[in-house]
Formats: structure tokens, C-alpha cells, sequence
């Protein structure tokens, strides 16, 4: 394994994330722009989107704060679901979702280790705000932990696995209508 410093100075490692980068970027002007079918196209056949619920623990129980897979979730979805969630959400029936809220996206922290097999483990920062009508507004503010895998598709990769960890324990948004 080599050294940060020496990470952050391989040309390599600086191509491999401003490519990781640019897809991301890509990737949040797409659901921002409310292209959600072209959103979905970013992900693999397989893939896995899921939010785990959080519990507030104390310092000795803190590694449960977390539910596991198969354990309390937000959001558990293969691509069926997924594919459901955006044609409801696109279909001008879903009460959460007409109008439609606006919706920006900020992504920070990005961190890439590489895998064999060319998968690479994405971990970021974001921060997704929503204003839904007049006066409602929404922040959700945590993690994400991506498994990129490169693809010769426009964008470069495809996202086979996507966990999104909120901050809050307690979600005070009435609906999680828009995708993390």
C-alpha cells in the first residue's frame, strides 16, 4: 500500500480522481436536472441502493450506530425498485414529487481505493438540499460509500452498490422523495 503522499503525486492517482470526480459531478447534475432516466443508466443491472437507518448510541456501543444489511432501512433497493421509485416519482401521481422539488447537490471528501478487478471504493461527503413548494426545505447531510466499476460507456463507470449514511438519526423531512 503506498504512502498519501505518494498517492496524491502518482500522475495516475490524480487522473483516476478527476475521472472519479467528473463522473460524480455528472451524476448529480443528472438528478438535479430531474433526468432520472439517464440517472438510472448509471447503474449496473445488480446494484444494490440502500439507506441504513441510525441509531444514536453511546462511545462502547458506537459500531451498532449503523443497521446492517438486512437490518432497519430508509431505502433497500435493487434495480426493480429503483426502476418503480423513478417512474412514480416521474409519473406526476406521486403527491411528494408534484411539483417537483428543486434540488442541489454539493459533494466534498472524495476518496478512491482501488480493488482488483478494477472495482473502486468511493467514499464522499454530501449534502443534497430540496425546496419543495413556497416555503419547504429539506437538508440531508451525510456519507455515501459507492463500488464504482469501469464501464466503456460515455461516463466511464457504472455504480454497482451504493450505501448512503445520513447524519441524522431522526429524519425530519416529511418524505425521502428524492434519491441520495
Amino acid at each position: 500500500m503506498t504512502t498519501v503522499s505518494a498517492a496524491l503525486a502518482s500522475p495516475t492517482a490524480n487522473d483516476l480522481q478527476h475521472r472519479v470526480e467528473q463522473f460524480l459531478y455528472a451524476e448529480a447534475q443528472l438528478l438535479d436536472d430531474h433526468q432520472f432516466t439517464d440517472w438510472i443508466e448509471l447503474f449496473t443491472e445488480d446494484a444494490h441502493y440502500w439507506m441504513p437507518t441510525r441509531n444514536t448510541r453511546t462511545n462502547r456501543e458506537r459500531a451498532n450506530e449503523i443497521s446492517a444489511r438486512g437490518e432497519g432501512a430508509h431505502v433497500d433497493d435493487d434495480m426493480v425498485r429503483l426502476r418503480g421509485r423513478i417512474r412514480r416519482s416521474t409519473s406526476g401521481l406521486a403527491w411528494s414529487e408534484e411539483p417537483p422539488s428543486r434540488t442541489r447537490r454539493l459533494l466534498s471528501n472524495i476518496r478512491i481505493q482501488q480493488r482488483d478487478g478494477g472495482l473502486l471504493d468511493v467514499r464522499l461527503n454530501f449534502w443534497v438540499y430540496r425546496s419543495r413548494l413556497e416555503r419547504h426545505q429539506d437538508w440531508f447531510v451525510g456519507e455515501r460509500f459507492d463500488v464504482l466499476v469501469p464501464d466503456s460507456g460515455s461516463y466511464g463507470y457504472l455504480i454497482a452498490d451504493r450505501k448512503i449514511v445520513l447524519e441524522q438519526a431522526t429524519i425530519l423531512a416529511p418524505n425521502i422523495s428524492v434519491f441520495l
